[in-house]
């Protein structure tokens, strides 16, 4: 049997420049994205691999915190302990650690040591967890509102091209709510009656807003709206919520661990969760989310990472869509990760994406990438 017993754990920081491409145009991430890749060495040789990224800075952080109260309590314990590891590192920061950067660190050792699971037993993640079905249902993101009112419409319109039956855009944080209202309108009319339309307001109302704009895109056939209101605003998302129409609410990618979803939930927020692993410190409690909105029959479409989600989509009934920013064969030779390679399929009903195969989570990094955008090991 494989010793999995941690003997090392590697650090890199890698800051690799954005795409210059249209899939991108409008986005405000500055001009590179930075990135943490985390390599947990087991003593049988197998290599579990985690990454995290951020908009903004404090990668450097994330990696002292890791260095500081992360690695040396994990060093010489069993990788597959994944459930106790997680609960130490959480007890042992409990003081300051409710969310942010420690969570963050967190989150890259957690992705990190269910890869070695995965790759210990020579299985993909979803099938570890049990699969239920190998086409996974998209939807387009990106449409940012940077671009304009002509640039989201057009991201989406390349989208509908390709076969997607879904997209994503934005409103708030333009101080123009006329055109804001009218950007949706012009949206439908280039779509058409068949495509779902979210829209994306990180957090820019509060809630008299929130309610006063959903009525205004309401005859739009609004899919969601996604935090609509700033993410501590629990009584802010039920008003909202009973008043927005037939338009559904979505939160959550923000909030931390289950303890703030059963919060969200229990308090009939949000229609549809959208954890975020990055938040919850990792997939274990992202897991424990997924769970109890299941147990309380809220769907669940988490935040970005389709490396990661697609095995949560094949493995939970519960999560509804994977978020989708850019196909990843128009970026081939531009993105840090050479795989997973995602094969998509195009059927009238939409663009799904075929389940991973590769054990773990597949991760593969492009070394050339890596090796010209390293910014410290």
């Amino acid at each position: 049997m494989t010793d999995m017993t941690i003997k090392a754990i590697h650090t890199t920081i890698l800051r690799v420049p954005w795409p210059d491409t249209p899939w991108l145009k409008g986005h405000a991430f500055g001009e590179a994205r930075n990135l943490l890749v985390l390599d947990v060495e087991t003593k049988g040789g197998i290599v579990g691999q985690g990454h995290l990224f951020s908009f903004r800075p404090g990668l450097k952080t994330i990696a002292m915190a890791l260095e500081e109260t992360i690695i040396p309590r994990v060093i010489g314990k069993d990788a597959t302990a994944v459930e106790g590891i997680w609960n130490d590192l959480w007890k042992a920061t409990v003081t300051y650690n409710r969310g942010g950067i420690v969570s963050m660190a967190m989150s890259a050792l957690d992705i990190a040591l269910w890869d070695a699971i995965g790759k210990r037993a020579n299985m993909p993640l979803h099938r570890l967890w049990g699969h239920v079905r190998s086409e996974l249902p998209v939807y387009g993101s990106g449409c940012f509102r940077g671009s304009g009112g002509d640039g989201m419409i057009a991201k989406a319109l390349h989208y509908k091209s390709r076969g997607y039956k879904a997209i994503k855009m934005q409103m708030a944080h333009t101080n123009d709510h006329h055109r804001d209202v009218d950007n949706v309108r012009r949206m439908r009319e280039a779509l058409g009656p068949d495509i779902e339309i979210m829209i994306d307001i990180n957090q820019g109302w509060n809630a008299d807003m929130a309610i006063a704009m959903a009525r205004k895109i309401e005859p739009y056939d609004i899919y969601w709206l996604e935090e609509p209101v700033p993410v501590d605003d629990i009584p802010g998302y039920v008003k909202v919520r009973s008043k927005a129409g037939n338009t559904r609410i979505a939160g959550g990618e923000n909030h931390t661990g289950v303890a703030e979803f059963r919060q969200l939930i229990d308090a009939g927020a949000v229609d549809i969760a959208q954890p975020s692993h990055l938040a919850t410190g990792g997939l274990t409690d992202w897991l424990k989310v997924n769970a109890y909105a299941a147990a309380r029959n809220v769907p669940v479409s988490p935040w970005q990472f389709p490396e990661v989600n697609t095995h949560t989509a094949a493995a939970f009934p519960n999560v509804m869509w994977i978020e989708y920013v850019a196909p990843r064969s128009e970026l081939e030779g531009k993105q840090l990760l050479k795989s997973p390679v995602f094969e998509e399929e195009i059927t009238e009903e939409g663009v799904f994406l075929k389940t991973p195969l590769s054990p773990g989570f597949g991760f593969a990094l492009d070394e050339s990438v890596a090796a010209r955008t390293l910014i410290r090991e």
